[in-house]
C-alpha cells in the first residue's frame, strides 16, 4: 500500500478518471503556486495565470521541448475556492492510455529528471481538502464510498454522508456534552464557595447517549450497502436457478437448458436488487451427482450455502418438491436466511400442492411475475436493509462505529459515577473521554497515524 505524502507544500497531480481508453479524461493537479507551475507546459501560459478561478481556458498541453501532447480545457480554481482548498487545475483532455502516460510524465518528470509536480498519494487531494478545513473526516470518509457505492440506494447514503448528515449530529451531541462539562467545572471551581450544588442533568445524558446508539447501530445498515449482501441461489437441477440468475443480471451469463447438470460450478456477479447491492451465484443442482466434477461442484454448492447471507431455495412448480427437497427445506427450515422460490409458475398446473412451501415466493423468469415480491422478501431477510429513504445519518465506517461505542461507554461510566456518588472531577473525565472519542469521529482530535490508515484507501487523484 502506498505511504500518504503529507507534505501539503509539495505540488501534486494525479488522473481523476480510470484509468482505461475513453472520449474524455480528467488529470488534476493542486499545491501552492500551481496555476503559474503548469503555465510553462500550456500553449497559452498568459491566460492561463491570468484567469480567475472557476473559469475554463482552452489551450494545448506541451512538454519541455515544446512538442504538442493534446488540446485541452484547462478548468482553474484559485485558493481557497476549491476542492483542496489550494491552487488547482482540471486539465480535461482526451482519454487516450498512451497521451495520458505522456502528459503525466511532462508533469511529474520523465527519465529521472524532476518534474514540476510529483505524483500524489493515494487520497491525497482529499487529505489537503480536510487540513485546509474544507470537510470533516465523516464527509472525507464519504468521498471514497461514494466512489465505491455499488447502487442508487449506495449512493444516495454516502451522498447524505458527504452533505454533513454525520457531522451535524455529531456536532449537536458534542455541544451538548460540552453544556455538562461546563455545568461540572462551575461546581469543581467553586467547590469551597456558597455555590447550590446541582445535580448532573441524567435525563440530558441519557437522551444523549440514545442518539449515539441509534447513530452506531445504523452501522450495520451501512455495511450492507457499501459490502453488499451475498445472495446464493440453489435447488435442485433446473430448478430454474440459471434462468433467475440471468432475469436479475439482465444478460445470459448463466446456460439454461433442459438438460440435467448443465452448471458444474458456481458463476457470481454483482446485481442491484432493488437498490441492496448483492453478489448473486448461481450454483450446481442438488442431486446424486453422476461424475467426480458435477460431485465437486455440488461440494462448492454447499460451502457458498453456508456462507450465505440469503439462501434462495429453487423449486420448479412443473415438478413439485421431491423429498430432497423436502429434506433440504425441513434442515434449514429454523434458518432465517432461507428463502423458499417456488419459479416457472407461467407453467403452474393445478394439481400441484403449493402448501409444502410455506411462505415462498411465486416467480416466472420468463415473464418477470414475482420480482417485486422476491425484492421485498430478499429486504426482509437482511438486517439493516433501508425500506424506502434513509430515516437519518448513516454511517458506514467501522472507525466511527468504534469511536461511538468509545463514547457510549465514556457516558455509562459517567451514570455509573454519579449513581455512586464519585467525586465530580472524575465524572468530569469521563465526560472529557466521550468529548474526546466524538472529536476523533469528526477530526478535531487526530493523530498522523489515523489519516494514513484512512486515507492510504483511496483512489489515486481523489
Amino acid at each position: 500500500m502506498q505511504e500518504v505524502k503529507y507534505d501539503t507544500e509539495d505540488r501534486i497531480a494525479a488522473l481523476a478518471t480510470a484509468w482505461s481508453p475513453s472520449a474524455l479524461a480528467v488529470i488534476r493537479v493542486t499545491g501552492p503556486g500551481a496555476v503559474e507551475a503548469l503555465a510553462p507546459l500550456f500553449s497559452r501560459p498568459s491566460a492561463l495565470v491570468e484567469a480567475k478561478g472557476h473559469t475554463a481556458v482552452h489551450g494545448h498541453l506541451v512538454d519541455q521541448r515544446g512538442k504538442v501532447l493534446d488540446e485541452v480545457l484547462a478548468t482553474v480554481f484559485r485558493a481557497p475556492r476549491s476542492y483542496t482548498g489550494q491552487d488547482s487545475v482540471e486539465l480535461s483532455c482526451h482519454g487516450s492510455l498512451p497521451g495520458l502516460k505522456r502528459i503525466l510524465a511532462a508533469l511529474t518528470g520523465e527519465g529521472g529528471q524532476r518534474g514540476l509536480f510529483r505524483p500524489a498519494g493515494p487520497g491525497e487531494f482529499t487529505l489537503r481538502a480536510f487540513m485546509n478545513g474544507k470537510l470533516d473526516l465523516t464527509r472525507a470518509e464519504a468521498v471514497q464510498e461514494l466512489v465505491a457505492a455499488r447502487t442508487e440506494t449506495a449512493q444516495t447514503l454516502a451522498l447524505h454522508r458527504l452533505s454533513g448528515a454525520v457531522e451535524q449530529r455529531i456536532r449537536t451531541l458534542a455541544n451538548r456534552l460540552l453544556d455538562l462539562t461546563a455545568l461540572l467545572n462551575i461546581q469543581l471551581d467553586y467547590a469551597e464557595d456558597d455555590v447550590d450544588t446541582v445535580p448532573v442533568p441524567l435525563g440530558l445524558l441519557e437522551e444523549a447517549r440514545a442518539e449515539l446508539a441509534l447513530l452506531a447501530a445504523s452501522f450495520q445498515t451501512g455495511r450492507v450497502y457499501q459490502e453488499g449482501v451475498r445472495i446464493v441461489l440453489a435447488g435442485r437441477t433446473n430448478a430454474g436457478k440459471s434462468s433467475l440468475f440471468n432475469q436479475l443480471l439482465k444478460e445470459d451469463r448463466s446456460i439454461v437448458s433442459d438438460e440435467h447438470g448443465t452448471t458444474r460450478d458456481w458463476l457470481e456477479s454483482w446485481v442491484s436488487l432493488g437498490g441492496l447491492p448483492v453478489r448473486l451465484f448461481d450454483t450446481a443442482g442438488l442431486r446424486e451427482a453422476e461424475g467426480v466434477v458435477e460431485r465437486e461442484g455440488i461440494r462448492r454448492t454447499h460451502e457458498l450455502i453456508e456462507a450465505a447471507d440469503v439462501i434462495l431455495y429453487l423449486v420448479a412448480s412443473d415438478e413439485g418438491p421431491n423429498d430432497e427437497d423436502r429434506k433440504f427445506l425441513d434442515l434449514w427450515s429454523h434458518d432465517a436466511r432461507l428463502l423458499p422460490v417456488l419459479t416457472k409458475t407461467d407453467l403452474l398446473t393445478p394439481h400441484f400442492q403449493g402448501s409444502e412451501l410455506t411462505g415462498a415466493v411465486l416467480l416466472s423468469s420468463k415473464t418477470g411475475v414475482g420480482l417485486s415480491d422476491l425484492e421485498s422478501a430478499v429486504k426482509a431477510r437482511v438486517p439493516g436493509a433501508v425500506r424506502s429513504g434513509p430515516e437519518g445519518p448513516v454511517i458506514d465506517s467501522l472507525r466511527q462505529k468504534n469511536l461511538l461505542d468509545r463514547a457510549i461507554a465514556a457516558l455509562d461510566q459517567v451514570k455509573e459515577g454519579t449513581d455512586l456518588g464519585m467525586p465530580l472531577d472524575m465524572v468530569a473525565l469521563d465526560v472529557k473521554e466521550a468529548l474526546d472519542a466524538l472529536g476523533e469521529i469528526t477530526g478535531e482530535v487526530t493523530t498522523a497515524d489515523i489519516l494514513d490508515h484512512m486515507f492510504s484507501r483511496f483512489c489515486v487523484g481523489k
